[in-house]
């Protein structure tokens, strides 16, 4: 799968932009600001349906307009897919495939698997538990639909419980009987995508040591470790337990809405004890190795997105990395940098097509 043809009107600085890609090595090179990131996250947003960097969609309209369109033409299995992402202000987002517009964002998820490794990639270690699953989830629903579907459907009944427990504590009332339904589905839900969880961090984690080992080439303990509450006890459990508290909070305290992933090197918390050069390896790992967890579940080779990716890794790494497209690991790369003549030194050692962009 690649990229072919990448078409922007009034996306971030962009008022009007065509590129055309190689299908290998792709090389977007300036200075700062002129807009080489906005490219990768455009390609991005055709792949998720919004911005890796600003999720606010008005915020990605280029200013003084009122609309952007993203359109890009892919590659797929011998097939030409036109993708289309568009936004207009006090109107809802619309994502059209080859002319028909999807009813749910959720059924384009994992259509065009894709990976970005960013300097802003550092938030899952500095940043709080939320991130660390939004990576996790991130990572499952791209190759599977049922888990994105479940996931979505516990955090409503998560809101509607949240809203009852304000209500009750608004109406000096309460009602158990109603609070036990939503007590029921959520520990349904919940112990679906728990063990959805589980499965992929016993997986992941050989994947990702791996990783690891290649790119630091330092025998470092590093491990990666997933908390969840329901590992001691059922939802339908902890519920009950924390009722009295979550009436006082008028919020549901406990669930797979607070599970975490604890980020290790030689036992300690990376966050405190890992130098800069580690925390850098440590995260370029997590992303390659969801690289290669995805291309063996979706069955075909994810896009991946390297932004900035010399402010991460010295030449050396990038090199490695991006040498891999030789033996076939990899498809289609893009790459951003503010430095032509680096880029270039890498590119031109390995035996393949590629293309650079000076912006």
């Amino acid at each position: 799968m690649f990229l072919k043809h990448l078409s922007l009107v009034n996306y971030k600085n962009f008022d009007s932009k065509i590129l055309e890609f190689d299908p290998i090595i792709n090389c977007l090179v300036g200075d700062n600001g002129v807009g080489k990131t906005n490219i990768l996250d455009a390609i991005y947003h055709l792949s998720f349906g919004k911005s890796y960097f600003n999720p606010v969609s008005t915020q990605n309209i280029k200013h003084n307009t009122d609309f952007f369109v993203i359109e890009g033409e892919f590659e797929k299995e011998g097939r030409t897919e036109k993708i289309i992402c568009s936004f207009k202000k006090g109107l809802k987002k619309v994502i059209k495939r080859n002319g028909k517009a999807y009813e749910k964002f959720s059924e384009h998820i994992g259509f065009l698997p894709l990976v970005i490794i960013s300097p802003s990639d550092r938030d899952l270690i500095i940043e709080g538990s939320d991130t660390r699953r939004k990576f996790v989830d991130g990572v499952i629903s791209q190759s599977d639909k049922a888990y994105l579907q479940t996931l979505i459907k516990y955090n409503k009944v998560l809101v509607q419980r949240n809203s009852l427990l304000k209500y009750f504590v608004a109406n000096n009332t309460f009602d158990k009987d109603t609070l036990d339904v939503y007590n029921e589905q959520l520990d349904q839900l919940g112990t679906e995508i728990h063990k959805k969880r589980v499965d992929f961090i016993s997986s992941f984690i050989p994947i990702f040591q791996e990783q690891y080992a290649h790119i630091s080439e330092k025998d470092e303990q590093i491990m990666l470790s997933y908390k969840s509450q329901l590992s001691e006890k059922r939802l339908i459990e902890l519920l009950d337990t924390n009722l009295d508290k979550d009436r006082a909070l008028q919020y549901t305290s406990v669930g797979i809405h607070k599970d975490d992933l604890d980020f290790t090197i030689a036992g300690h918390p990376i966050k405190k004890f890992g130098s800069q050069g580690q925390q850098k390896s440590f995260l370029i790992a997590l992303k390659l190795a969801q690289f290669h967890f995805m291309k063996a579940q979706a069955k075909t080779t994810p896009i991946l997105l390297l932004d900035d990716i010399f402010d991460k890794l010295d030449e050396n790494r990038v090199s490695q990395i991006v040498g891999l497209v030789d033996n076939e690991n990899f498809g289609q790369i893009f790459i951003s940098d503010t430095h032509p003549e680096r880029t270039e030194n890498v590119v031109k050692n390995i035996q393949q097509s590629y293309k650079i962009f000076n912006l």
